[in-house]
């Protein structure tokens, strides 16, 4: 968690999101910590279709801190990042000799939590 002293933490989260969390903590790591417009720039040239989801997770926290608690965007930084699993779906491919062959087709929740400010400290 993070420590503050007064300024209240806003978080976005995308559910169901058709992606491994293995593939998408990799980006997540990448920001954590960052502010918004770092964390906008990194997003942008990263080469991993996880990036898109996320971006979409960050702008919505952000429009939320704007909106709801009237902080200023440029102000912001990504307190906590994480992605949690998700159910999975299964579905069966059919292989030689009648038998079959199970895929696993991964989900993941991803949260994505912005508070104002350098004077907080971060915490994996």
């Amino acid at each position: 968690m993070a420590t503050m002293t007064d300024e209240k933490e806003v978080k976005a989260i995308a559910r169901y999101i058709r992606m491994s969390p293995f593939k998408v903590r990799r980006v997540l790591d990448q920001i954590r910590g960052r502010s918004y417009r770092e964390a906008l720039i990194i997003l942008e040239f990263m080469p991993y279709r996880a990036c898109e989801p996320i971006l979409k997770v960050l702008r919505s926290a952000v429009a939320n801190a704007e909106h709801n608690e009237g902080y200023a965007p440029a102000e912001l930084i990504i307190t906590q990042a994480y992605a949690d699993q998700g159910p999975v779906l299964r579905r069966y491919r059919p292989r030689a000799q009648g038998r079959a062959y199970q895929i696993r087709k991964p989900t993941c929740h991803i949260t994505i939590a912005v508070a104002p400010g350098a004077d907080i400290e971060v915490t994996d």
